[in-house]
């Protein structure tokens, strides 16, 4: 009697097709019926494509950008749904979530809730499952990047030296920075290194770097390949052209007058004891130091004076070191690492003879009678210099000695350290490059300013041999500045770099 007296007192109605007792509605029907009446989900797909570049897992969000997406994410959910915005125009979504599939099974399920008024204003809410397909796509940066031959921008780094002393210095620097890593393809040939990049901006960033780091100028030119003239869209390929200053570390280079007044009346003959994003150079008759930068360079120009190839071996007959050398008005700063002398050479290529030759040297520090020192003979040579030419004979030393020579098979032997190199093509390569990478090598292990920039790295296949006879002076680098290589493989700088960057040796 409970029952009958509830069910009369409550509204509802026959469905009119089952006839199942049900609340009142628009459509007279039940739920069941309704639903086998209408579809709401018609023409929403239930399974849809999704574009996945494996190389850079990225995800296509059309037409033409790649997300990175992490699974189950906010930012892959809006991706999915917006694939589905077109046909989901005439329902209202309630709510979207993931259902679980293996990470490998190349699915996504998507659990949609829709709503949408049906028969008569009646709203009818429905749950169904969306499967996307997961399609591998390469993206058009990873698609440059395997083709190594398309590029859109290239920056061309020369310098006209014999020497690739800065080039050494700089490769370091690219990989110590990582900016080698975006460049498609490295091309080294005479007198540079071409830089080639899938993108403008990286190309840019490139030149910025160069400029921070080297004295150099640079020229941008870019060239039309293609023109679309229904969007008006421009495909350009861009040229960037970085020219270093043409002077590399112990060249001998002679200053302009009104130069060499304006960096404190130093003498015009000066040796270039260091290259970093200044000239510095040295003065071997007064230790005056100066640095020029790339646009005091640039306005007033000057070039090396002999090649490294012209370096001469003397052997000191007698050193003089000079303790009070008094300088002129408004002279510059003095170096306090080097020690002013005054030295008596002889050629080893002369030692039957008797010619001897004076000069002045800021090697005082570090040469004693009987040392092997390097230098250049200007007594003896035929230099065609505009600012040479013009200055007074007596003020020409008849030599300059650039630095002391050491037995290199020494110094290679007992070197337990090493450089990564950048992977790159070599074309044209000269023979000589592996007598100036050792001449770079040892300037690393002479100036420790130079290599702080520098990372260092022990070779563990090198084992050091050590013996009382070896010990001949020569300056070494400290297992303290060396850091250790955790893998052999990564010699290009590549994965593995970042680990690196932080890991030195512990010595106890």
């Amino acid at each position: 009697l409970e029952y009958l007296i509830s069910a009369s007192s409550s509204r509802s109605a026959l469905c009119c097709t089952c006839g199942v007792p049900i609340p009142p509605n628009p459509a007279n029907m039940c739920v069941a019926c309704l639903r086998t009446q209408v579809d709401i989900s018609e023409g929403i797909p239930k399974q849809v494509t999704v574009h996945f570049c494996k190389q850079c897992e990225r995800y296509l969000q059309p037409p033409a950008t790649w997300v990175q997406c992490a699974l189950e994410s906010r930012e892959l959910l809006a991706l999915c749904l917006k694939k589905l915005k077109s046909s989901m125009t005439k329902v209202r979504l309630i709510d979207a979530g993931f259902l679980w599939t293996e990470p490998h099974s190349k699915r996504i399920k998507m659990k949609l809730t829709v709503q949408k008024e049906v028969m008569n204003g009646a709203i009818l809410q429905q749950v169904f499952v969306v499967e996307f397909v997961i399609q591998s796509q390469m993206c058009d940066d990873c698609h440059r990047v395997e083709a190594k031959d398309f590029w859109k921008a290239v920056v061309q780094v020369r310098q006209k030296t014999v020497h690739k002393k800065t080039f050494y210095y700089l490769e370091q620097l690219l990989l110590k920075h990582k900016l080698h890593m975006n460049a498609l393809n490295i091309k080294e040939i005479h007198e540079g290194i071409d830089f080639y990049y899938g993108s403008k901006q990286h190309a840019q960033k490139m030149v910025d770097f160069l400029q921070c780091t080297v004295p150099c100028r640079s020229k941008t030119s870019q060239r039309l390949i293609s023109h679309d003239i229904h969007s008006n869209t421009y495909n350009y390929k861009s040229t960037f052209s970085v020219e270093i200053v043409p002077v590399c570390k112990d060249n001998v280079v002679c200053l302009s007058p009104r130069l060499a007044q304006s960096l404190g009346n130093m003498g015009q003959i000066c040796v270039c004891i260091r290259v970093t994003s200044t000239i510095h150079l040295i003065d071997p008759r007064t230790l005056q130091i100066a640095e020029v930068d790339g646009n005091t360079y640039w306005r007033n120009p000057f070039n090396s004076l002999c090649s490294p190839r012209q370096l001469e071996e003397f052997i000191v007959m007698d050193v003089d070191i000079i303790r009070d050398q008094k300088l002129g008005a408004g002279a510059g700063t003095r170096s306090s690492k080097h020690t002013l002398a005054e030295v008596w050479v002889q050629k080893t290529s002369e030692m039957d003879t008797s010619q001897q030759y004076h000069c002045r040297t800021f090697l005082g520090h570090l040469l004693n009678i009987g040392d092997l020192v390097l230098g250049y003979d200007f007594a003896n040579s035929n230099i065609n210099d505009e600012h040479l030419n013009k200055m007074n004979p007596h003020h020409v030393p008849d030599v300059v000695l650039i630095k002391k020579s050491y037995d290199r098979s020494r110094r290679v032997k007992r070197r337990n350290w090493k450089l990564q190199e950048m992977a790159r093509d070599r074309e044209g390569m000269d023979t000589d490059d592996e007598r100036q990478y050792q001449d770079f090598l040892e300037d690393l292990e002479e100036d420790e300013a130079l290599r702080k920039n520098v990372n260092i790295y022990k070779d563990a296949s090198k084992i050091p041999v050590e013996s009382d006879t070896d010990d001949d002076g020569a300056p070494r680098i400290s297992l303290m500045e060396m850091m250790e290589e955790l893998s052999l493989t990564d010699a290009t700088g590549g994965e593995g770099t970042e680990c690196l960057q932080g890991s030195s040796l512990k010595c106890g």
